[in-house]
């Protein structure tokens, strides 16, 4: 079986970049599966897919290598291996819903996410530090006061803890492009709308004032734009004649959870493709 690999490397733009990394990894005899790059206001980051094939041994020093090799390049150079086999590990984002990091949990109890190991709980609030306990996952508080700091912080956990993938429970903080690039179609967030519909905070407020007949929620790759993620799963509901907006509320959250658990039972299939920024089953 492959062992795949993730690299992400993350700076100032400068010449030759793409061609020192690519031919470091075919002097490792790694196969370049994807690679995506982009320059934003002279920021340099770049995703590289990788694998060995068997028979062909990957370097036990290659996190060490790559790192030597950020520092001549004066960039973050980021590694994740994953085993076949192995579980995915699962980072669960959340503030103070319980709803949705609920229902993760609760699945992964009943054997409902059998490839996926939830390992860690992150909440830029301690509100729910005791459903990690229940669950019996590790909780961090990382206070976002000051974004970069907790950025920082979250990402040195998610490496602590050889995160492979992260779900944002209604976590309800924005996250930079730089930390959004390192997990590439790797982080699924729950919005309380149909998107491309009432993007934003406070969408179940937009759509009771606008008076829509039907409401939803969607599941989604994060992307560097607010909201405007590839689309994983969607859920509607009948918004009935004199629905408070407290019961449209209510209403949404069950199908939050249902459809964020949806998404993550899809993404573990390992057959969602991602083109042009459209999510494919194949």
């Amino acid at each position: 079986m492959q062992r795949l690999a993730t690299i992400t490397v993350i700076g100032r733009d400068k010449t030759g970049v793409v061609a020192r990394v690519t031919e470091f990894l075919f002097g490792q005899k790694a196969n370049i599966e994807a690679l995506e790059e982009q320059v934003t206001r002279g920021q340099f980051s770049m995703v590289i897919q990788a694998s060995w094939k068997d028979g062909t041994k990957m370097s036990s020093g290659l996190k060490r290598d790559l790192n030597t090799l950020g520092r001549e390049l004066g960039m973050e150079v980021r590694l994740r291996v994953t085993e076949p086999g192995r579980k995915q590990r699962m980072a669960i984002m959340v503030t103070r819903e319980q709803g949705c990091p609920e229902a993760l949990l609760q699945a992964f109890k009943k054997g409902q996410l059998k490839r996926a190991e939830p390992v860690v709980m992150v909440g830029n609030r301690a509100d729910l530090k005791s459903l990690g306990g229940k669950y019996r996952i590790p909780f961090i508080h990382v206070p976002w006061g000051d974004r970069r700091r907790g950025e920082k912080k979250v990402l040195q956990i998610l490496d602590k803890y050889e995160v492979d993938f992260v779900v944002l429970a209604r976590f309800m903080k924005i996250l930079s492009p730089d930390f959004v690039w390192r997990y590439k179609n790797k982080i699924i967030n729950i919005h309380p709308s149909l998107l491309p519909s009432f993007p934003g905070p406070q969408a179940y407020r937009q759509a009771y004032e606008h008076g829509v007949k039907i409401a939803g929620v969607t599941a989604h790759f994060v992307s560097m734009q607010l909201d405007e993620g590839p689309i994983i799963a969607q859920e509607g509901f009948r918004v009935k004649s004199g629905m408070s907006l407290k019961q449209i509320i209510a209403e949404g959250q069950q199908c939050e959870a249902k459809t964020l658990l949806k998404a993550v039972k899809l993404y573990l299939t390992k057959r969602l493709d991602v083109h042009w920024g459209v999510v494919k089953q194949v």
